[in-house]
């Protein structure tokens, strides 16, 4: 493994921002399981929950590039533009389709319930977890922003 990072070289910005990302999903899996106490696999990997795993990449990613290249910086703008097009999108578009979501499925359920052949025998319920409330934002963007602080710049 060494060997291979060595080769690799050593990059802060992408080191803060994957552990970031990494540390949000182990996060929201634990999160899930104590809240409704059941493990599921696909909270390690999937989108919506506490805290946004997306905001927690974007804004580690900005806060590495800011203290390697300096706030005044054309990459630090680039990267924090970046950023709050991400954490907006996840609280707009990504929620809202996440709350369509829970209102079809609801819908499919009831006339289902209706007429049993009303849903193809192929037909899956459309995911809920998409998008993200505004204090899981905010619980992604503080853990990336603490992650890019402990993680060595070297």
């Amino acid at each position: 493994m060494e060997k291979l990072l060595a080769l690799m070289g050593y990059n802060y910005v992408l080191v803060s921002a994957v552990a970031s990302w990494c540390g949000a999903q182990i996060i929201k899996t634990f999160i899930h399981l104590i809240k409704y106490r059941t493990f599921d696999p696909e909270r390690l990997f999937g989108a919506g929950g506490m805290p946004s795993s997306h905001s927690a990449l974007v804004c580690a990613a900005t806060i590495s590039v800011a203290r390697k290249v300096g706030y005044d910086s054309t990459e630090f703008a680039i990267v924090f533009l970046f950023a709050v097009v991400v954490m907006y999108d996840a609280m707009g578009v990504r929620r809202a389709t996440g709350l369509h979501a829970k209102e079809i499925n609801k819908m499919n359920k009831y006339f289902e319930n209706q007429d049993p052949n009303y849903l193809d025998p192929n037909y899956k319920e459309l995911k809920e977890y998409l998008g993200h409330t505004p204090f899981e934002v905010l619980g992604g963007a503080l853990l990336g922003i603490l992650i890019a602080l402990i993680v060595p710049m070297k």
